[in-house]
């Protein structure tokens, strides 16, 4: 279960604070060390990722891209993807509508 405004460990390697939510909007900080794995799930929300700090190395189905610090990365609806960090990196996630997975 998330706590809105805590950090709470996700995986090895892996923590995320979820913000306070809008109505159809939300965002949440996540850091990862070095090596630290976002493993690969789709869900329906749209995303936007943005690179706060590090560098580190999206798949989305079956393509690579890099995000350094001050890039951002579009992920549609339902599109499988996943993140391993290069170096230590922090990212800000933005979510509509609601991930009420995250939420409940």
């Amino acid at each position: 279960m998330s706590h809105i405004g805590e950090w709470e460990i996700v995986d090895p390697g892996v923590t995320r604070k979820i913000h306070p939510t809008g109505n159809e909007l939300m965002m949440m900080e996540v850091k990862f060390d070095e090596g630290g794995v976002g493993k690969i799930h789709s869900h329906p929300h749209e995303q936007l990722t943005y690179c706060l700090k590090g560098k580190l190395e999206f798949t989305l189905n079956d393509s690579i891209h890099i995000l350094s610090k001050g890039e951002s990365l579009y992920i549609p609806s339902n599109t499988e993807h996943g993140v391993i960090a290069l170096e230590p990196s922090s990212l800000l996630d933005t979510f509509t509508p609601l991930r009420e997975d995250l939420l409940s």
